[in-house]
């Protein structure tokens, strides 16, 4: 199975990224959600690829780049597009659909056919669900945080309040996560990075 090296994928980044504003943003975004589940690993017993788990963290986000306009302006007002646009990228770009899936399948605790048809999302029918114990990881280390502006860093807490407005069972799906992987250390990184923990 081939993954690629950080140098690669930081490579990529910087091709296809609009800006250095958007690059600085999405790439460090990637990074400390790296750094998360590496801490995450770190503590816990889990039979899963550490390489291949770096590699999803730091290309997870990288459809966002197609938010933006050809003037460099981003367009968020579909944003649940991104992932399946990093998919389609990396699949353009020759990447293997195991690496693609980790784009299309961490978007919130995971998008169901039927979340997509009930709540009238922008995206094709499917269910684009975190399946392996490496896209499990990259989407639950991607909840603790958030490129908003300014970024944070956001607490299990937070999050559950957050995503418990797309229904109980998807709270309920979260706390089922932090029970199995715990939280992790945000207020060294929030320290580290200057970004806040809310």
């Amino acid at each position: 199975m081939w993954i690629p090296s950080d140098a690669e994928i930081r490579q990529l980044h910087e091709r296809v990224a609009p800006t250095p504003e958007a690059l600085d943003l999405v790439w460090t975004h990637c990074a400390i959600v790296c750094r998360i589940a590496e801490q995450l690993l770190a503590r816990l017993d889990l039979d899963v690829n550490a390489d291949l788990v770096r590699a999803g963290c730091l290309l997870h986000d990288i459809g966002v780049y197609r938010l933006y306009g050809s003037d460099g302006t981003p367009d968020f007002s579909a944003y649940i597009r991104h992932g399946l646009l990093g998919h389609e990228l990396l699949r353009a770009e020759g990447f293997p659909e195991h690496l693609g899936r980790f784009c299309s399948c961490h978007t919130g605790v995971g998008v169901t056919r039927s979340d997509i048809v009930e709540q009238g999302l922008p995206l094709p029918p499917g269910d684009y669900v975190a399946e392996t114990g490496e896209e499990r990881l990259v989407m639950y280390a991607d909840k603790f945080h958030s490129k908003k502006t300014p970024p944070v860093f956001v607490s299990a807490a937070t999050y559950t309040s957050s995503v418990a407005r797309f229904g109980p069972d998807k709270a309920a799906r979260f706390a089922e996560m932090v029970a199995e992987y715990g939280e992790p250390d945000l207020l060294s990184l929030a320290e580290e990075y200057g970004h806040a923990l809310i």
